[in-house]
């Protein structure tokens, strides 16, 4: 064999090894790619959670568009729901004698005009109606059938339709705090919140707490807030506007980012966003959702329940 041919033979074996080589590295290529996409395509698929309506409604979640909103800065209160003073009335006889009858007891609704009881005049020894000044609640009672009324109060009727939220102040957030600012109040225990606006802000302090009173005026037509009930407000200090914001209890953390549970044809997707300033209940939202878009509010911890299930299936 001459050493031209023997040179041709050993450059085919090399050409041949190489191809053979190349392709296996471009077949490997191909299937990680091939996987990889089917894992991209899998979890693309698991990244929302379908509900039927039905589900929806069972699991409470709550819907909202994204818009532009008005953020507060606010300063955190304690206070107690005290009856308002302005809407309280004590009764008593308008001429002395014997009680003879008692229509009401206390926690009585009464009416304007109604006959709370009847007095026979010692003077007279006619009998005349001690009426409900007031439409309201019967709040105390100190008078029974047969005994002298005196000049005590016999009954005291609260209008309870309105009640005062009595907020303590320390000294350093006084001069923050002024007459028409708007408060929302909530009570843990009772799982209430509703809004009112500061009536009043007490020119004396008291020694005993080294606190200042602020008067918040709340509408109590539904009877939720009773007296005597502990409550915490936030007190709108400050307001400011927010192009785009979503409310607080719809964002989740996932995978250490911020997201919120956003509405499409697949169902509820979790979608990345960047935040920016909060007021407690608003976020604002810089980045990451559109305004007009669909976002859940309420429970939104539930889809993300339902999407780590999805995830612990899919890595088994």
């Amino acid at each position: 064999m001459n050493t031209r041919l023997l040179t041709l033979l050993l450059l085919s074996a090399l050409i041949g090894a190489c191809g053979r080589s190349g392709l296996e590295d471009a077949s490997a290529t191909a299937s990680n790619a091939e996987a990889g996409h089917a894992e991209e395509d899998h979890a693309g698929e698991a990244a929302h959670v379908e509900l039927s309506p039905e589900q929806i409604k069972t699991a409470g979640l709550g819907l909202a568009k994204a818009g532009p909103a008005q953020m507060r800065t606010t300063l955190p209160l304690y206070g107690v729901i005290t009856p308002n003073a302005e809407r309280v009335l004590e009764v008593t006889a308008r001429f002395a004698g014997v009680i003879r009858t008692v229509n009401h007891r206390v926690g009585d609704p009464v009416r304007k005009g109604e006959t709370l009881a009847s007095v026979e005049s010692n003077e007279s020894l006619q009998t005349y109606p001690v009426i409900a000044p007031l439409t309201g609640v019967v709040t105390a009672r100190a008078a029974n059938p047969g005994e002298q009324t005196g000049e005590r109060v016999l009954f005291t009727v609260a209008d309870l339709s309105t009640v005062w939220v009595e907020l303590s102040l320390f000294p350093r957030d006084v001069s923050r705090v002024e007459a028409g600012q708007t408060a929302t109040i909530r009570s843990a225990e009772a799982n209430l919140s509703a809004e009112g606006k500061v009536a009043y802000v007490s020119p004396i302090g008291s020694s005993a707490s080294q606190t200042v009173t602020a008067r918040v005026l709340l509408d109590n037509t539904a009877r939720r807030w009773p007296p005597g009930l502990y409550v915490t407000a936030d007190l709108a200090i400050a307001e400011f506007p927010a192009s785009l914001a979503v409310r607080n209890e719809a964002l989740q953390v996932i995978d250490g980012r911020s997201v919120v549970f956003v509405s499409g044809d697949d169902g509820f997707a979790p979608r990345p966003v960047r935040l920016g300033r909060t007021d407690g209940t608003l976020s604002e939202v810089l980045d990451g959702l559109q305004a007009g878009e669909t976002y859940v509010t309420a429970n939104s911890f539930i889809l993300k329940s339902e999407l780590g299930k999805g995830e612990a299936a899919h890595d088994h």
